[in-house]
């Protein structure tokens, strides 16, 4: 009876401590969220920078 207990605390905890990859699941899932917030607000700011650099590689490529 003890050594079926001891079986079975041993097997929950080896896949307790082996299920980690939810939580890099879930950590990446929360850092996608926040980027493409961030890209949602601040996407005005994106959209003229990202516009400047790329005149600027024109500009820049024609004078090569």
């Amino acid at each position: 009876m003890l050594l079926m207990l001891r079986n079975n605390v041993k097997g929950f905890l080896y896949g307790f401590i082996g299920d980690e990859e939810a939580i890099g699941t879930v950590e990446m899932i929360l850092i996608l969220i926040v980027l493409i917030a961030l890209v949602i607000i601040f996407r005005d700011q994106l959209k003229t920078i990202v516009n400047d650099l790329f005149d600027k590689v024109t500009s820049q490529s024609n004078s090569v």
